[in-house]
């Protein structure tokens, strides 16, 4: 496999200086014998895109960060990812990421000009170019879409305009450098807006004069440009196959619809791959998964917190560089399988410039190498005001907290032929959950699940459990247990769930009839709905889901008579966000005896803090009689645009 090599025009400022050949990797032609292992992906086309997003990498060195290949060679990063198989770059771009007085609001303080400089780098080493405009002056995603200040005033017809003109001659500043622009993406998951408008018809209107501006700038320059419309939560299937629908409906001109797909974040392969088939099939476009990652480790190197812990690992992608090697080959399997053109890996590069968190701080202000400065606070208050800080992403990089290049970095050069990754071994034993009715007759298991370096999960390790708590597991009362244990060398446990009956009907909201449930609003608005989501849901894949534009007091509820003199006790799971710091959110219990007597109860208040950070109301020592009716629900009482779901209801005696 050769680097498709780089076309360069002779028109622009940079191409009037005799044109170099790009740099030419060496490919393996057979499998090789590596640190890792790495399975072969049959049928692989040449062309697959093996994508790198680089857009932090000049704050990164300006901060002092240098890069080193696997020999411990200090050389130029982009050699490293030619060397290691990677042939397309991805670089974002925001309108205007300072303040008045220049100050970077980081997370690379990438505008036009850095994004010309990192293009024409890549393109030196035989990379393509995906331009990433996020029409924004700071982060976009599905949580904001924030307008650029200068666009802040205008109307929508204004705001077009200026997108238009922006688009236009900021892809000839980043053309003129030297880039090999292959993809334009117009918007950076943009699920729920873009450039500061939130209705979707408007940002359909946006994303028509986006495309036209690129249309015209590749004519102009007579370059083979493909569009990318780039959305995100792909789990959600059917939304997801909407969005694509509505594109069609108003006509936009693109060729690839662009998705995000983070292995602990955005379902099953399966979903995905055929929810990617049925877009191209639909409306025949091309498809192309824009960002993934995965963690390489669950240590923090830079004094500021990771988004991904390793607790966020999947059994059989365990927190290591095999772990991290075996997740970014199922990926680009999955994209074959899906028919995508490829796969970008994000911010494979982003590192911290130091080990400890104050010289880092200090980094992250001057060169703008962590995700937010303080100075992105005038512009981002909320977020970036509050939280600003480091690299949350240094345990999801291709390079370790020194700069060298990981092995998991040559997947990328690896899946034509695969890799000899040594003796086979034991990677990982996943914790076991396992949940027994109470009363029922149950044994602790001998062997449980070990995950091997080859991809492979086998039951074949010895287990060991700590006796002392495995005799404290109460088969004849309902609860909870943990009992440690020891297989292939690993430490482990497990977690025993003694069930009582449930007496809550479609406590998991999983059956198509949720009539059992009920909602009062104080101000008449239903803003809830049953959601099917996996990634959204506590178990399964349906949740009780809660949002609206308006202020919400609301309490949803079921009832159940009891037949037996008790104690009982109820539970529920409930995650969500910018509910207000106001918001009043608790599980409440209302016993209504057979004379009529009335006894409540309430949880604790729950404090929601953010998607999927679930909270665990409980209520116990609820005494109840026989003919007793038993109210047990939620409630949510928060402020515009609060949102969450709840999940797992439960009442047991």
């Amino acid at each position: 496999m050769m680097i498709s090599t780089l076309a360069l025009s002779a028109t622009g400022c940079a191409k009037t200086k005799e044109a170099k050949a790009p740099y030419r990797p060496t490919m393996p032609t057979e499998m090789e014998a590596s640190e890792i292992y790495v399975e072969k992906i049959d049928g692989l086309s040449e062309d697959f895109i093996r994508g790198m997003d680089v857009s932090s990498i000049l704050s990164e060195e300006a901060a002092g960060v240098k890069y080193y290949d696997a020999d411990g060679k200090e050389q130029d990063v982009f050699r490293i990812l030619a060397d290691s198989g990677v042939n397309y770059a991805r670089i974002r771009v925001w309108n205007d990421p300072f303040d008045k007085d220049g100050n970077g609001y980081g997370g690379g303080n990438c505008d036009a000009k850095s994004a010309a400089k990192l293009g024409a780098r890549a393109a030196e080493y035989g990379m393509k170019t995906c331009v990433d405009f996020h029409y924004s002056d700071f982060w976009a995603d599905p949580a904001k879409q924030m307008v650029p200040k200068a666009w802040a005033d205008m109307n929508l017809e204004k705001k077009k305009e200026a997108l238009t003109a922006y688009t236009g001659e900021s892809l000839k500043t980043i053309y003129e450098s030297g880039t090999d622009i292959g993809m334009v993406q117009i918007g950076n998951e943009i699920n729920y807006g873009l450039a500061g408008e939130s209705d979707f018809d408007n940002e359909l209107e946006l994303l028509d004069a986006a495309s036209k501006a690129v249309r015209a700038f590749a004519k102009e320059h007579s370059l083979d440009i493909q569009i990318v419309v780039h959305f995100t939560e792909v789990d959600n299937a059917s939304a997801t196959k909407e969005r694509a629908a509505r594109l069609k409906d108003a006509g936009i001109d693109y060729d690839i619809f662009g998705i995000s797909y983070y292995t602990y974040w955005h379902g099953t392969y399966e979903n995905m791959i055929q929810t990617l088939r049925d877009i191209e099939d639909t409306y025949r476009v091309k498809t192309c998964i824009m960002e993934t990652s995965y963690l390489y480790t669950g240590a923090d190197a830079d004094g500021s917190a990771n988004s991904i812990s390793e607790a966020d690992a999947l059994p059989n992608y365990p927190a290591t560089v095999q772990g991290q090697a075996n997740n970014l080959r199922d990926v680009m399997a999955a994209a074959q399988s899906a028919h995508a053109l490829g796969v970008f890996y994000w911010e494979g590069c982003w590192i911290g410039a130091f080990s400890d968190y104050q010289s880092n701080k200090d980094s992250y202000e001057k060169y703008g190498c962590g995700w937010a400065s303080s100075y992105a606070g005038a512009y981002d208050p909320k977020d970036a005001g509050a939280y600003y800080g480091g690299c949350s992403w240094d345990n999801q990089a291709l390079f370790d907290a020194e700069g060298k290049k990981l092995p998991s970095l040559d997947v990328f050069r690896f899946v034509y032929h695969g890799a000899k990754g040594g003796a086979l071994e034991v990677l990982a034993v996943p914790d076991l959950e396992i949940e027994i009715a109470k009363g029922s007759s149950w044994e602790a298991p001998q062997k449980v699940d070990a995950v091997y370096n080859d991809t492979s999960i086998s039951e074949q390790a010895e287990v060991t459990w700590n006796q002392e708590e495995l005799n404290a597991v109460d088969r004849n009362r309902a609860g909870v247990y943990t009992v440690s244990g020891k297989a292939a060398g690993y430490e482990m446990k497990m977690t025993v769930r003694v069930l009582s009956e449930n007496l809550l009907v479609n406590g998991n909201f999983d059956d198509a009839d949720a009539s059992m449930w009920q909602v009062t609003s104080q101000n008449g608005e239903n803003p809830t709905d049953i959601q099917t989501k996996e990634s959204d849901a506590h178990s399964g894949e349906n949740a009780f889901h809660w949002w609206s534009a308006s202020a919400m007091n609301y309490e949803m509820y079921q009832d159940v008579t009891i037949d037996a003199d008790g104690v009982y006790s109820a539970n529920a799971f409930i995650q969500g966000g910018d509910v207000g710091d106001d918001a009043v959110i608790y599980l409440f219990v209302q016993v209504t005896s057979p004379d009529k007597t009335v006894t409540e109860y309430k949880s604790d208040a729950v404090r929601l803090n953010g998607w999927v950070n679930w909270q665990n109301p409980v209520i116990g020592e609820i005494q109840a009689t026989a003919g007793s009716k038993i109210r047990v629900g939620m409630h949510v009482e928060c402020a515009a645009n609060g949102w969450g779901t709840m999940d797992d209801f439960e009442l047991v005696q």
